[in-house]
């Protein structure tokens, strides 16, 4: 029997995840359009939502020991479930190029005597050494990066917080004010985008439910920290800027490793997951070589540029996920019928369509109530119960 993994080293994978440059990104970009006051309640009730969304995906692996995609099988079909594993793959190579990309960039903000190109080969070569290490190997010095990290960050925010904040950026706020569904929508993009990774790692949990869920607190407690590192970050005369911010906050090399092991251990992660679907794919795949290319394959796209034309791609395969999740929800708790079943499969399908449609078209406006993702959750999962209504009528 495989060795599995404990309640504190999924904690610990789980915190990391959340602890990235994206993540503060994020933050900004709420802190930098909206009025003070008025983002609390949404920012928070954002990651909520999306962290029960982690738990209860999460919790399927645990429960029938498979990863993120070979959970889909059952909803979807064979076909349905390498589908979705293609598109995972997909997102999680340009995922991993953006971060590294973001990385790179603010430790050029930091001065560093080393051009973009090769900050992202060596950030990208530090993924691919820890994904084929794995993380049952590596357990005790990721322990250890994460308490590191963990210190480093608190220092960073009291030095933030310390900061007085910048009339101009109060200014800017009150002026191009972003909506309540806005800033909730931006709130759960970050838990959603990793809906379809979470079983990759609660499927070797000892305890499933007391893992998963202390994998969905320690992601939503630390991704809330990053953003509110964001928003700190608007307000006090930064540009904006991650590694400004840093120099103002006086982290020379403390800062210097913040942004390193933040783009790190996001993107070991993430490489991890697309080597795990791409098993999913074609079983003969070695994750862990998958992993590895995906690792340097990301460097290449963030070296060429391609993370600028990439952004709308990445939220339109990101819109995908949340439909999917609705389903495969509905499927697994409310589901009596595990047979494999064609027409099963083409109803989910169409039940998977109508959300992802529902989440472009709410996308084209301002503000919807609700937001496109929440909407599209709603809509897939109306749309997956009828099956399941109709399947009880049976009996």
């Amino acid at each position: 029997m495989d060795k599995r993994t404990g309640l504190f080293a999924n904690g610990i994978i789980w915190f990391g995840v959340a602890i990235s440059v994206s993540e503060i990104e994020a933050g900004i970009e709420i802190g930098a359009a909206a009025a003070r006051d008025s983002l609390w309640l949404p920012l928070v009730l954002g990651h909520i939502f999306g962290g029960i969304l982690l738990f209860f995906v999460g919790l399927i692996g645990a429960r029938v020991r498979l990863n993120a995609m070979e959970t889909t099988k059952s909803s979807f079909g064979k076909y349905g479930s390498k589908f979705f594993a293609a598109l995972n793959t997909f997102q999680l190579l340009a995922w991993v190029a953006v971060l590294n990309a973001q990385g790179a960039s603010a430790l050029a903000g930091l001065n560093l005597p080393i051009s973009f190109p090769l900050t992202c080969v060596i950030l990208a070569a530090l993924i691919a050494a820890w994904v084929y290490v794995g993380i049952r190997r590596s357990a005790n010095v990721t322990t250890v990066v994460m308490a590191a990290l963990a210190v480093l960050l608190a220092i960073l925010s009291v030095k933030l917080f310390g900061l007085d904040s910048s009339p101009a950026g109060a200014a800017g706020n009150t002026a191009t004010a972003l909506k309540f569904w806005n800033i909730f929508e931006i709130s759960i993009a970050m838990p959603i985008s990793w809906l379809p990774v979470i079983s990759d790692y609660t499927k070797d949990a000892e305890k499933p439910v007391k893992a998963t869920a202390i994998s969905a607190i320690a992601y939503t407690f630390a991704s809330l920290w990053m953003y509110i590192i964001g928003i700190e970050i608007s307000g006090i005369g930064a540009s904006n800027n991650i590694a400004q911010a840093i120099l103002l906050a006086g982290l020379g090399i403390p800062g210097i490793i913040i942004v390193v092991l933040s783009t790190v251990t996001t993107n070991f992660l993430a490489a991890n997951s697309a080597g795990e679907s791409s098993k999913a794919i074609y079983s003969k795949i070695n994750p862990k070589i998958a992993g590895v290319v995906v690792s340097f394959l990301s460097a290449a796209l963030a070296i060429s540029g391609i993370m600028e034309h990439y952004i709308s791609f990445l939220y339109l395969i990101a819109s995908v996920f949340a439909p999917m999740a609705a389903v495969l929800l509905v499927s697994f708790y409310f589901s009596k019928e595990r047979t494999e079943s064609l027409g099963v499969w083409l109803w989910n399908i169409f039940a998977w369509l109508a959300g992802f449609i529902a989440y472009q078209v709410a996308e084209h406006f301002d503000s919807v109530f609700l937001g496109p993702t929440l909407l599209a959750v709603i809509v897939s999962a109306a749309f997956a119960s009828v099956r399941v209504l109709s399947e009880k009528k049976d009996f």
